[in-house]
């Protein structure tokens, strides 16, 4: 809900609510929300409750520049030791991921898509950043599933996702790092132009 956009950015999250959509008591509702908050998705806030995450032109900004470096590693040392079976598993999700988006299916292209992102960083066997990347990326999940709502953006997604594939197939370390850091910072500048449209919008309004 919190990815999908169902809980906007800023919005309390209420546990009576909750609890009957989910069909759950409040105990383990209260547990997922701290291991969201432990994930970066809520806020917990004194007198408020918790809170979806909102994240500033800036938190973006600079979440993106680590995330870019991150997923470079990532591919740069998966050409390397991704094993066969790896490289396959990447490449089936790929061909799923675009029948998805063929079928405009974004929830299931979404899922998709951040497999083959988790399944690279675990061909990277580098422990220490598979975690910080696990711990840096909740905190884009939301903004990452937005950058696919336009269509010219989306596209272009796809067309980077097919030439990952090709380079972590030709082992191509140098190749697939620089694709992924400018895979990432695309989404940035779709992040902020969406962020910066929204602000503008209430400015409309009043005039």
């Amino acid at each position: 809900m919190l990815v999908e956009g169902r809980i906007v950015p800023g919005a309390k999250l209420n546990e009576r609510e909750l609890c009957e959509k989910l069909r759950v008591s409040r105990t383990p509702l209260r547990e997922a929300i701290k291991m969201l908050a432990a994930e970066g998705l809520v806020e917990l806030l004194p007198n408020r409750g918790a809170v979806a995450v909102q994240l500033s032109e800036a938190d973006v900004g600079h979440t993106f520049e680590v995330m870019a470096q991150l997923e470079a590693m990532n591919g740069e040392l998966a050409a390397e030791r991704a094993t066969p079976e790896q490289i396959e598993e990447v490449r089936t999700l790929n061909d799923e991921m675009l029948a998805a988006y063929h079928r405009r299916d974004l929830p299931t292209y979404y899922t998709l898509n951040a497999r083959i992102h988790r399944t690279i960083s675990s061909a990277a066997n580098n422990p220490v950043l598979t975690s910080l990347y696990e711990t840096i990326n909740a905190r884009l999940q939301a903004l990452r599933y937005r950058t696919n709502q336009d269509e010219a953006k989306w596209q272009r997604a796809v067309t980077e996702h097919g030439q990952m594939v090709e380079l972590l197939s030709a082992r191509d370390g140098a190749g697939l790092r620089q694709l992924l850091s400018q895979h990432m910072l695309h989404k940035r500048d779709v992040v902020v132009t969406q962020l910066r449209m929204q602000q503008e919008q209430p400015r409309v309004k009043r005039g």
